[in-house]
């Protein structure tokens, strides 16, 4: 890995207004991301695990631009995502492609799949139409379909392959970060082992990096090599991934490995201790 990150993520902060009291001074806000920071390498598996309502995906929105940000810094390549002039913000949008938890939000039912990909190509680079056949048959190559899927509707397709479909799309335009916001969790067992195994092996071929959203441990384990653990906004644990799994040292993160451990009295008996002891540094922090 390089010493430059990739991306670079400081002091984040997201902050939604929650409506106005009655009194202008008391306007009620959420913080939803609190002071997050960390670093993305070339080729770096990188991931945010949480419950839902942790931050996980608001922090993903706000590197994708979608959300606005009410503090912090987030630069890609070494320059402020905030700061993009027309020719940049284009250079960004090839860069950093997202893969979404349900390929149906990014794939409209109405296209085939080479037209979904190949607008894509289309819209990034100059390509005549034999080019972009072929382009687009490459990349159903690289994700494991065939060239026939190319004339296929995203409805005559399985979950797994949609999934697929949608990662040839990200990677259309030949990007450098992959942001993927449980790309996953609505795919049976077997499924997500192999759409977590073709992701691994991309980043292999291709060199990519990857910012993996998940509120599973055991999934991003076969994805990324480090690992922030986020609760109500904030990183409370963050290092190798493997550290984290074998040794977590908070009792947030043990609660989040305890669905994925056996069910041994003495597991019960950590998973009883470790929401205790939440519950109590909770209550503690309410107060002051």
């Amino acid at each position: 890995m390089s010493q430059q990150p990739l991306l670079k993520v400081r002091e984040l902060a997201v902050t939604y207004r929650l409506g106005t009291a009655f009194v202008a001074s008391r306007k009620r806000v959420f913080e939803a991301v609190k002071n997050v920071s960390f670093d993305i390498h070339a080729g770096q598996g990188f991931a945010l695990v949480g419950e839902s309502g942790s931050g996980k995906t608001t922090i993903s929105r706000a590197i994708l631009g979608l959300v606005p940000i009410s503090g912090g810094t987030i630069e890609f390549n070494g320059r402020d995502v905030a700061r993009h002039d027309k020719a940049s913000l284009a250079a960004f949008r090839r860069d950093v492609q997202v893969v979404f938890q349900d390929p149906r939000s990014s794939l409209n039912p109405r296209r085939t799949i080479r037209a979904a990909i190949g607008s894509v190509i289309e819209r990034h680079f100059t390509s005549t139409r034999a080019q972009t056949d072929d382009r687009v048959a490459e990349l159903l190559d690289n994700v494991g379909l065939r060239s026939y899927h190319m004339q296929r509707f995203p409805g005559e397709l399985s979950g797994g392959q949609r999934q697929r479909v949608a990662i040839a799309k990200a990677l259309a335009t030949k990007p450098r970060l992959l942001v993927c916001d449980e790309p996953v969790s609505a795919l049976d067992v077997s499924t997500q082992s192999q759409i977590l195994n073709l992701l691994s092996d991309l980043r292999q071929q291709f060199g990519l990096s990857y910012l993996f959203i998940s509120h599973d441990l055991a999934v991003v384990r076969q994805v990324a090599e480090t690992v922030a653990v986020l609760h109500r906004g904030s990183i409370v644990e963050a290092g190798p991934t493997e550290q984290i799994y074998r040794q977590p040292t908070q009792p947030y993160t043990r609660i989040l490995l305890s669905s994925v451990l056996n069910h041994d009295p003495r597991g019960r008996d950590e998973r009883r201790a470790a929401r205790a002891s939440l519950r109590a540094a909770s209550a503690v922090s309410a107060n002051v």
